[in-house]
This record gives C-alpha cells, structure tokens and sequence, in this order.
C-alpha cells in the first residue's frame, strides 16, 4: 500500500520563496525608519538626551534656533564608567547641557535635569527624573519634543511616554547618523549593529519592560541629595 506523500510544488516553492524574499525586503526598507521616527508635536519646551554625540548637539541647537522654543533641558543618569552617581556634574545630563553652551546657548536657556538613580532602563530614569523636576519646580508642561539619536527614538517617545502620563504629549527627534547612509543601513557594520541592538532594546521596551523601584524612589533619591 502506497502511502501518499504531501509536498510543495514548483510553484509552490517559488510563492513561497517570493513571500520571504518579499518580507526580508520590508524589513530592510522599513526597519530604520520605523525605529528612526520623527514626530513634533507644538511646544516651547526642547529635551535633548544628554549622552548624544555632539552631531546630534548641533541638531538639536538648530532645532531650538529655528523654533519658538523657550527652553532647553538636559537629562542623563551616571556617565558611563563611574560606577554610579557621584554628583551632578558627572551626568548625562551636565555634559549635554555644557555642550550646548559651548555651541552657543545662554546659560539661562539651558537647564540640565539629572538622574541621580541607576535604573535598568537609563532612558525611562532619565523621563522619570524630569517628571519629578517638573513637580518639584511646579513647571506645568503639556507638550515638548525631545532630540535623540535616529535609532532610539522610537523607544525614546515610548518611555517617556510612560514615565510621563498620558496628560503629556511627546514629540520626539531622531537625528540622523551621519557616519553612514541610513537608507542602506545594511552595507555598513555599524548600521547593522545600531539596528540589531536599537531594534531589541525597542521590542524589549514595548513588551517585557516594566518600571522597577529604583524609579519609583527618583524623588526620594533627589530630595535626599537635594538636603545634603
């Protein structure tokens, strides 16, 4: 008794090799400017991530120039390499703002907003941070854009979005790489790498990211400090 064998014909395997050329093909094409989204939204308050490169400084600082924006600030936890906070003058934060001033911002234009907490995610610390300086200064803000580097910017909007609320509308920047072309990302190693890691980091952000405590005790870290 013969049994009866199922298998793909020739035609079968050419839609089905098509579909897969096909979806490699979307990914290339929309990938980067899925992750690399930019979208204003109309305010007076600029937020620039203050661990980008200074290419994204100068972004930022044309950005600020060529719209009614009234202030600038900073945010970042811990430089990288310390080992954790120290002051408020080795963060994120106070390099960014110094890069601005030394591209020409007044001192009274720019505020920097430091995260004093290691949290597992630096950028949703770094929101929570300026959630909690908005607070403590009585700053009511409903709207403000913030500058970051092409490939985070998708996971920018969303955890500030996050540690903001929902009574606070996020625009968010990406500044665009220009040490290779971001419309053939994957002829350059570095795009490769950015994309990869920027494109897990987002999918990690989306659906397993959750706030941790340290987050939750920003505030307490900051009066604390604040006291001493």
């Amino acid at each position: 008794m013969r049994k009866e064998r199922w298998g793909l014909s020739w035609r079968g395997w050419s839609i089905l090799f098509a579909g897969i050329l096909l979806t490699f093909s979307s990914f290339l094409f929309c990938v980067y400017p899925f992750l690399a989204v930019t979208h204003r939204v109309d305010t007076n308050v600029l937020v620039v991530e203050g661990w980008v490169h200074e290419y994204a400084i100068r972004a930022a600082l044309k950005e600020f120039q060529g719209s009614h924006y009234q202030r600038v600030l900073t945010t970042g936890g811990p430089v990288e390499g310390t080992g954790g906070y120290i002051n408020d003058y080795q963060t994120s934060a106070s390099v960014g703002a110094d890069l601005l001033k030394k591209n020409g911002l007044s001192n009274e234009t720019v505020q920097m907003v430091p995260s004093r907490v290691t949290d597992r995610d630096r950028t949703y610390g770094s929101a929570v941070a300026l959630r909690n300086w908005f607070r403590e200064h009585d700053v009511s803000v409903h709207r403000l854009n913030v500058v970051t580097e092409d490939l985070h910017a998708r996971r920018t909007r969303l955890l500030f979005k996050k540690a903001l609320g929902h009574d606070v509308a996020v625009g968010v920047i990406a500044v665009a790489n220009p040490d290779y072309d971001s419309r053939h990302w994957w002829r350059y190693s570095e795009g490769v790498k950015d994309v990869v890691s920027e494109g897990a980091a987002y999918l990690y952000a989306r659906f397993l990211f959750y706030p941790s405590v340290s987050s939750g005790n920003e505030k307490r870290a900051a009066t604390s400090q604040a006291s001493r």
